[in-house]
C-alpha cells in the first residue's frame, strides 16, 4: 500500500496559489491579444481616414478653384 504524503498548509496554499495564477495568466493573454487585434484594427482605420482626408483636400481645393473661376466669368459679364 502506498504511503499518503502529507502536505503542510503553505506546501497547498503554494500549490493553489500558482493554479490560480497560470489560470489567471492565461486569461490576461487572451485578453492581451484581443486587445493587440483591435488597436490594429484602429490603426488601420485611422490610416484610411487619413488616406481619405488627403484625397478630399486636393478635391476641395479644385472645387474651390472652379467656383472661384465661374465667379470671375459671371461678374465680368455683369458688369
Amino acid at each position: 500500500m502506498r504511503k499518503k504524503k502529507i502536505i503542510s498548509a503553505k506546501e497547498y496554499s503554494d500549490m493553489v496559489t500558482a493554479v490560480r495564477l497560470s489560470s489567471h495568466e492565461k486569461i490576461c493573454a487572451e485578453r492581451m491579444k484581443s486587445l493587440i487585434k483591435t488597436m490594429d484594427e484602429l490603426r488601420k482605420d485611422v490610416k484610411d481616414m487619413k488616406a481619405d482626408m488627403n484625397r478630399w483636400k486636393g478635391a476641395g481645393g479644385i472645387i474651390i478653384l472652379l467656383g472661384g473661376l465661374i465667379g470671375s466669368v459671371f461678374y465680368f459679364f455683369m458688369k
